[in-house]
């Protein structure tokens, strides 16, 4: 019954003249008591004839000074202190209003008739005050009480950060109707508040905490929210590792940076932690005036625009307002839906600075390249396109070559006959000795856009990036492990001990625009992915950051390594060494460099096997010119050693 009433009524509210209409009476009835009060219950002496037109003065002033402060306007189920003091504020003016005109009006005109009996006025204000104040907060506590005794699902929650945004998630968590939520304590590191209350809730520190809701009594049913701004990444993992380890589902409130807009914080936005969070690391700094310097009001193009990468650098690109970005993809649906997204939540940059052109193409047909190099003329090239699906290109060498050294080599040819400033290539971990297609691909990618740089010094400079699996990406782990949790298990995991670097993509992105703008031209340069990952501890930590258990709720099984797979990835061969840069995370790989000449008489020959379509004779080529891919787990194996005749 109390629930059909509370989710019936719960999003209707009294309406504002209601309120004021109330307020109105209790001025009416308090000013009568006082009258009452004052001739000490003696209601014959009262001469209502008369008092009747004090009644009418106070109560218009009332009603004026109510209009001025808006004190009707609160909605009395969330009444606050503020509520509480514009109702102080719109009383006590009104009553010195009151009393200063009637003292006025009896002295100015030497009739007695005039005076309001201030004792009947001082105990009608303190009457009005305290029952205005008190009714709406008996109101909003017996609301509270009905959403906590309602039947429904009862979460206790340990709140770390018993500061504003502590106390901002408490009250939030207490409005929610869905889940009737029971908040047994703040966390908080402050040794000052410690065994303190803050708004009747109870504050501990961590250990006191942990000892008292999670070691002894163990509930099944505890959330923790950490409610802190501006902690530290070591910090918060730190936080996030000590209570998943107990199976406690932590949930994370947005800093207000975050969000969007200022509204209220709503229960919604209190989100559970992302496996991003754990490998969250400290912000990366950038030369922003550098960047600011080479990139505003020019012409910046990007390949492989729709893509995961590609349109994370389109975001930050557009940031440094180019006068023009030219996004080229070949999937219509990515390009229309990131043009929409830009247009959305991009549009300040757009309408003051950046004119951004769409373009369906793929970066293999050449004749389509070189008339939109020569329509646009780009100072600045991004080149992101390419196939880095594993397994998939080791089934299809053909797409890989085609596009990942083909399409790297017409978008770099046209970027030296056009005059590009910069051409900066996005790679990977996976090209550093290879040992499946996808990365031998990359790999030739890379050497032959460095021997180019060599090859026109006063040209073009081409510029290398080289790092690892990016989380969210499109075929990352991360968004197939969560589909799996989603359709209730199992986790394919490939291997027990198989390890990954990961990085998120804007880190990886403005560590790219980075690079960028500091290459001078022949670098590869290779970014500091932080600690590796094992695979098999992700995908514990995501179903446990899913409320779920490992082994009891979702399984995780075993698949074996796919073709071309291996079980931890380089960054550098054993044949590189780096150079370190002014940024602590970038560093300059030191490779042996192939001459011009001898890379593209490697890729004339590529091109036949390629149109002759033999799967076996094109990675044998690429085995031939890149000597460092030894396959993996493939059917390629027995191409390790062969020469061509």
């Amino acid at each position: 019954m109390i629930e059909r009433i509370l989710t019936k009524y719960s999003n209707q509210f009294v309406s504002r003249h209601l309120i004021l209409a109330i307020d109105g009476g209790v001025v009416i009835g308090a000013f009568v008591i006082a009258c009452i009060l004052r001739f000490n219950l003696n209601i014959s002496n009262i001469n209502w004839a008369l008092y009747k037109y004090y009644l009418v003065a106070l109560l218009v002033n009332r009603l004026l000074c109510f209009l001025y402060f808006r004190s009707y306007t609160g909605i009395v189920r969330h009444s606050s202190v503020e509520d509480a003091s514009l109702i102080f504020k719109a009383t006590t003016a009104s009553s010195i209003l009151t009393i200063i005109g009637s003292t006025f009006l009896s002295h100015s005109t030497d009739n007695a008739v005039f005076y309001i009996p201030i004792s009947i006025l001082i105990i009608e204000y303190f009457i009005s005050l305290s029952v205005m104040i008190s009714s709406r907060f008996l109101v909003k506590n017996i609301y509270k009480t009905l959403i906590a005794n309602a039947p429904g699902e009862k979460v206790n929650v340990l709140i770390y950060g018993a500061g504003t945004l502590g106390i901002l998630t408490k009250n939030t968590l207490l409005r929610n109707r869905h889940k009737k939520y029971t908040i047994v304590g703040f966390i908080d590191d402050n040794p000052s508040l410690s065994f303190k209350t803050v708004e009747g809730v109870p504050v501990y520190p961590e250990s006191e905490a942990i000892k008292r809701f999670v070691e002894d009594e163990i509930p099944n049913d505890l959330e923790v929210v950490l409610a802190i701004h501006q902690i530290k990444p070591h910090r918060k993992n730190q936080i996030i590792e000590r209570f998943l380890k107990k199976d406690i589902i932590v949930k994370v409130v947005p800093s207000m940076y975050e969000r969007l807009n200022g509204d209220q914080l709503r229960s919604d936005d209190i989100r559970n932690i992302r496996i991003e969070d754990l490998l969250e690391r400290d912000p990366i700094l950038l030369d922003n005036q550098n960047i600011i310097r080479q990139l505003s009001g020019q012409t910046a193009l990007v390949t492989g625009a729709a893509g995961s990468i590609g349109s994370e650098i389109v975001r930050q690109l557009i940031r440094f307002k180019p006068e023009t970005l030219i996004l080229i993809d070949q999937s219509e649906s990515g390009l229309y839906d990131l043009e929409n997204e830009l247009k959305q939540h991009f549009r300040r940059f757009l309408d003051d600075a950046t004119r951004v052109i769409v373009q369906v193409a793929d970066v293999t047909d050449e004749v389509r390249m070189r008339h939109i190099f020569r329509q646009y003329t780009p100072q600045f090239v991004f080149h992101a396109a390419a196939y880095k699906h594993v397994p998939l290109m080791e089934e299809h060498p053909y797409e890989a070559v085609k596009v990942n050294v083909f399409g790297t080599k017409i978008i770099a040819d046209l970027s030296v006959e056009t005059n590009v400033r910069k051409f900066v290539m996005i790679s990977t971990d996976k090209a550093v000795n290879p040992t499946n297609v996808m990365g031998a691909t990359k790999r030739l990618a890379e050497m032959y856009v460095q021997s180019l740089n060599h090859r026109f010094l006063k040209g073009t400079r081409f510029i290398t990036t080289r790092f690892g699996n990016v989380l969210g990406s499109n075929g990352s782990v991360v968004p197939l492990f969560q589909k799996q949790i989603r359709a209730g298990g199992p986790i394919t995991v490939t291997h027990p001990d198989v390890i990954r670097y990961f990085m998120t993509i804007p880190e990886a992105c403005q560590l790219v625009l980075e690079a960028g703008s500091m290459g001078n031209g022949g670098e590869i340069f290779v970014f500091d992915m932080g600690e590796p990952v094992r695979i098999a501890d992700l995908a514990q930590k995501m179903i446990k950051l899913s409320g779920l258990r490992v082994d009891k709720d979702i399984q995780i099984t075993y698949s074996g390594l796919r073709p071309g797979e291996k079980l931890y990835e380089e960054l550098l061969s054993d044949k590189e060494h780096t150079l370190p840069t002014y940024h602590p995370k970038i560093q300059i790989a030191q490779v042996d460099e192939q001459p011009f000449g001898e890379i593209s008489a490697a890729l004339q020959d590529l091109k036949k096997a390629l149109r002759e379509g033999d799967k076996a004779l094109m990675v044998t080529y690429l085995k031939t010119v890149v000597p460092e891919f030894i396959s993996n787990n493939s059917e390629y194996e027995e191409l390790d050693g062969l020469e061509l005749s």
